[in-house]
């Protein structure tokens, strides 16, 4: 099938461009909106010229796809809240000194080891009507005092604004609320909120109360907590209770998508509909009344879950399937699909930038694509046989197009993973299926105590298979450099490859042989900008000083401390990672380095140093007591850098006297890490 052949399909592909371009070029709304406007004219010019003169039919098709364009560039600006008014981020005062903030809760979020976790949205700040979503941090404590979704709280506190990393190729975790619309965190203690008696009864706060509900019924039949965590995260994508040893485990095994409720699990509640409803006949009632069970069926569980983004993509994404099986345009699944993305984008442009926005559209497209040309390498005549390989085919077929994705984003690949997929796919079916019916039960607390047992002991048995699996974890490959331009290379040469498999002529052929050659060129070209780097970094570590020095693959770390499991996770392997390095050696801090010609000198808590020595850098290390002013006179260095291992009343006094000497001071627990090339 030629997939652009569908108008709609390349127009939804510019559509996608536009936001792209909108995202990394932030045009003013004012030129997107003039850029739009002047299109729709043209395209609307062109429209009825077309019929007198059929040789700017190119012209016409331009201006579509210009018009699309712009349509998808103003759609994310519309869509951006930082570039409402009534934003909190224009607040500037709120982050600056404490305020009276009012806001409303609206969902729960994973806890950590010292806070409570919620997004809420922010109504009031003083007594100015400001809107926007951002992130409450509840300190955990012993007070009685408990706050729900849909609480409206008050309380006096300064917005936090999102910190970029400290060290480099670090997660950046403030970019990720931003694009979720979230600029700022709040911070505070349950004995400071004031609630409003008062409950602003939404969806969300009706469905926070039905989870509740479904978990307070389930706790008093004594399902296990450790299995029913893992219920709750399979049936209603809630996660924020699973310890992290169950997730590493499904992560090691390659079973991590199944935690996180999304195409897989509506695919299988839809499956489950339509396998009920098989005897209704297909005539046109029959055929309507299993449109509308299956829509209704999938709102349904949209809500129980919580209408989380990616609960709501995947529905919205299969109610267009059902829709376009209903219809008769099952052959036309990929215009479905398209469709189904251009109206999620629409209203929601962000979700573009999402991962799992991303992994979803890729895996259906792939499964469309790629596993009826799988399925034909065997067919086998025995019924379970026959199962069991469409299951497999369509694993191996969401697995292959999703795989460079996820080299990109998570630099590790569980070896297992197919053998993970071969032991849990049955079993995953019969837990979806029974925990559907747990989980209607439960909100009626009229579940009976076998099905409760099978449910919770196929859960179980989940856990132990996945823990056995993931106990081998020489399987995993962990750390993997993964750039862009590999991304780019990988899929060019999966796409054209299925394209070759599926007719083969000359010229896809040829097009697989350039995408090979394309591939090694991203590796030619990533090996020799690797090889040309040299530099030299201050990491960014508390009461730490560590520093590295690059040379090519090979980095010397320079340092007194021990490179302990969290600092190697955190800190050092990101930054080997993505820059295709591995550690030649590490050695013991000195006082006096030398890169590149420039001469470092590190002063530690002894504060001694020798007067002549003028360095061109000078690193303050270990909160020295000196006296800045004339350590500055003896030694003339151009830049002061100071680590995170300095305490905060030495790092404000070392930048007023640096601001004083007008010398450059660069502390890496404000600035980030420093690096010199």
């Amino acid at each position: 099938m030629k997939v652009l052949d569908f108008p709609l399909i390349k127009i939804n592909l510019f559509f996608v461009l536009g936001v792209i371009g909108s995202y990394y070029l932030k045009p003013s709304i004012p030129v997107a909106t003039t850029a739009l406007l002047v299109s729709i004219f043209a395209l609307a010019f062109l429209y009825f010229s077309i019929k007198k003169n059929k040789h700017i039919n190119l012209y016409f098709c331009i201006s579509t796809y210009s018009t699309a364009f712009f349509i998808g560039a103003t759609t994310l600006l519309f869509h951006t809240d930082s570039m409402q008014e009534s934003n909190y981020i224009h607040c500037k005062t709120a982050f600056q000194k404490p305020q009276f903030i009012t806001l409303t809760l609206r969902e729960k979020l994973k806890s950590n080891e010292y806070n409570e976790r919620y997004t809420a949205l922010v109504k009031k700040v003083n007594n100015n009507v400001y809107s926007g979503k951002i992130i409450l941090n509840i300190q955990k404590d012993s007070t009685q005092k408990k706050v729900i979704i849909g609480n409206t709280i008050r309380l006096k506190t300064i917005l936090i604004p999102h910190n970029s990393p400290k060290n480099p190729n670090q997660f950046d975790y403030g970019k990720y609320l931003t694009d979720k619309q979230i600029y700022a965190q709040i911070y505070a203690e349950k004995a400071e909120i004031e609630i409003n008696k008062t409950i602003q009864k939404d969806i969300w706060y009706y469905t926070a109360l039905l989870h509740n509900r479904i978990i307070q019924n389930l706790e008093k039949k004594h399902f296990s907590p450790t299995e029913m965590n893992v219920a709750l995260a399979l049936i209603l994508g809630q996660r924020q209770e699973i310890s992290n040893e169950i997730i590493r485990d499904y992560q090691y095994s390659g079973a991590t998508h199944i935690l996180s409720v999304s195409g897989l699990h509506v695919g299988f509640i839809m499956a489950f509909i339509m396998f009920v409803l098989k005897p209704v006949p297909n005539n046109r009632k029959g055929s309507l009344l299993k449109l509308i069970t299956i829509l209704s069926s999938l709102i349904t569980f949209a809500i129980l879950s919580g209408l989380s983004p990616s609960v709501l993509r995947s529905v919205v994404m299969f109610s267009f399937l059902a829709i376009g099986n209903h219809l008769l345009r099952s052959k036309n699944s990929f215009h479905t699909l398209f469709v189904s993305m251009f109206l999620i984008l629409l209203f929601e442009p962000y979700f573009l930038f999402d991962v799992g926005f991303q992994l979803s559209y890729l895996a259906l497209f792939f499964i469309l694509w790629l596993q009826p040309l799988l399925k034909k390498i065997w067919t086998p005549k025995n019924w379970v046989l026959t199962n069991l390989w469409n299951a497999l085919t369509v694993s191996f077929a969401a697995q292959i197009g999703t795989l460079p994705l996820c080299l990109y984003y998570f630099h590790q690949f569980p070896g297992l993973f197919f053998v993970t997929n071969i032991i849990i796919l049955p079993l995953l079916s019969f837990i979806m299926f029974t925990g559907i019916v747990v989980v209607l039960l439960a909100v009626f607390d009229a579940n009976p105590a076998f099905l409760i047992w099978l449910f919770e002991k196929s859960i179980y048995f989940l856990n132990q298979t996945i823990h056995f699996v993931a106990s081998f974890e020489s399987f995993v490959i962990r750390n993997i450099s993964f750039h862009f331009y590999y991304l780019i290379a990988f899929y060019l040469l999966i796409i054209s490859t299925i394209i070759s498999l599926k007719k083969p002529d000359y010229n896809k052929l040829t097009a697989f042989f350039v995408s090979i050659i394309l591939l090694q060129i991203a590796f030619i070209f990533n090996q020799k900008e690797i090889n040309q780097k040299h530099e030299f970094i201050v990491f960014n570590q508390k009461k730490k000083t560590i520093l590295a020095e690059r040379t090519g693959h090979k980095v010397i770390f320079i340092t007194n401390e021990k490179l302990d499991e969290r600092l190697q996770n955190y800190t050092i392997n990101p930054y080997l990672t993505a820059n295709s390095a591995t550690v030649n050696s590490i050695k013991k801090l000195k006082n006096l380095l030398f890169f590149n010609g420039k001469k470092i000198y590190i002063m530690d808590s002894s504060g001694i140093y020798p007067k002549q020595i003028e360095p061109d850098i000078l690193l303050l290390t270990q909160s020295p007591k000196i006296n800045l002013e004339r350590a500055l006179q003896n030694l003339h260095p151009k830049i002061i850098i100071a680590d995170a291992s300095n305490n905060y009343s030495c790092l404000k006094y070392w930048k007023t006297t640096c601001l004083k000497k007008n010398i450059p001071f660069h502390a890496t627990s404000e600035k980030g890490y420093y690096k010199c090339n």
